[in-house]
């Protein structure tokens, strides 16, 4: 019967000029950093905290990943950032009709999705 021995994995992510690499061990994340620098001018910048939009925060049961300051961005092209969060996003008092007032920019509401 063969046995099986320990195997190592290393997951490299790559967008344009930026690197997230992990590994299972830190012995192989240094040799692949090491190969890396060999290669290539590049800086570690050590553990992640902040990638593409979200932010990396550990904690003692893992990796928590989060969109708040994506999230206050589109708040604050939607001119949004002071209104008070509601479980129901639309006023179910309201009637609709052709005299609301009209959108003031019409191509807003497509940015923010």
């Amino acid at each position: 019967m063969l046995g099986f021995s320990y195997l190592q994995v290393a997951y490299l992510l790559i967008y344009v000029d930026d690197i997230i690499l992990t590994a299972s061990c830190p012995a192989l994340l240094q040799q692949i950093i090491g190969s890396l620098n060999n290669e290539f001018d590049m800086t570690d910048l050590g553990a992640l905290n902040y990638f593409f939009g979200i932010s990396a925060n550990r904690t003692p049961t893992g990796l928590f990943l989060s969109q708040r300051k994506y999230a206050l961005q589109v708040l604050e092209r939607a001119h949004m950032v002071t209104c008070n969060p509601s479980r129901i996003p639309i006023d179910m008092e309201s009637k609709l009709g052709p005299e609301g007032a009209p959108n003031q920019d019409p191509t807003c509401d497509s940015c923010l999705l």
